[in-house]
């Protein structure tokens, strides 16, 4: 008998080329589930008030009535925008997201958060292409929560088209340079990095759990759905979490 089809709906920044295929892949084990994405503008990532505007609501929400269309199964954000506006933006966007369409909603950085809880981790290490100012605000707001950034890495750009050029051999260093300082865990902590497929050999040589935001949200929303995701072991230790 064949396995119920199950459709994931993926809220997308337009200049993001990172997120699909890397999402794709990490689905393609699985055959009777598919990712269907949805845009909205996101062009810059600082903290003026024309880049924090990207993330209204509103604007949101119209991509998500698209996704709707789709009958999704459950809809996720891909993106990190709670790290630096704050957490508790995350947590109201899911409840107008299910508001809004009927579907419930997850996002990349409500399900890093619920993996560092629930395995206990207190000690971070960050990776971001960001500018200062957006890398400062995450470590405070995870510092917030009793999270400690013990060693960060970040690009200083600004461009969100240009993340998705950092090479995988910057970013492979990025994250072994903070693995130094012995965190608990270590993030690629953006869904526009070409990043998730070096977890799982960074864990392998440094025995540090990586988790990267496109692959957090594709493992909550697996889990939302009741999928099996140990045939995902590929993309990293994430998917053999219970």
């Amino acid at each position: 008998m064949q396995a119920k089809r199950l459709r994931i709906g993926i809220l997308t920044p337009s200049s993001n080329t990172a997120l699909e295929p890397l999402t794709s892949a990490m689905l393609s084990a699985l055959s009777n589930v598919s990712a269907h994405f949805a845009r909205f503008t996101v062009t810059k990532i600082s903290l003026t008030q024309q880049a924090l505007g990207q993330f209204d609501v509103a604007r949101i929400l119209d991509a998500a009535r698209q996704l709707a269309d789709a009958r999704v199964d459950v809809i996720g954000w891909s993106g990190t925008s709670a790290g630096w506006l704050g957490f508790d933006r995350d947590e109201a966007l899911c409840r107008h997201l299910t508001e809004a369409t009927g579907i419930p909603a997850t996002t990349s950085v409500l399900a890093l958060n619920e993996i560092l809880a629930t395995t206990g981790v207190r000690r971070l290490g960050l990776v971001s292409p960001y500018i200062d100012a957006v890398q400062e605000r995450i470590i405070r707001n995870y510092e917030a929560r009793g999270i400690e950034c013990v060693a960060e890495r970040h690009l200083g750009l600004r461009e969100n088209f240009s993340f998705a050029d950092v090479p995988d051999t910057l970013l492979a260093q990025m994250m072994h340079e903070t693995a130094f300082a012995r965190p608990d865990a270590v993030t690629t902590f953006c869904t526009n990095l070409h990043a998730a497929h070096l977890a799982r050999s960074f864990e392998a040589s440094t025995g540090i759990p990586a988790y990267d935001t496109v692959t957090t949200v594709v493992w909550k929303a697996l889990r939302m759905l009741g999928v099996d995701t140990s045939m995902l072991g590929a993309w990293g230790r994430i998917f053999s979490l219970r």
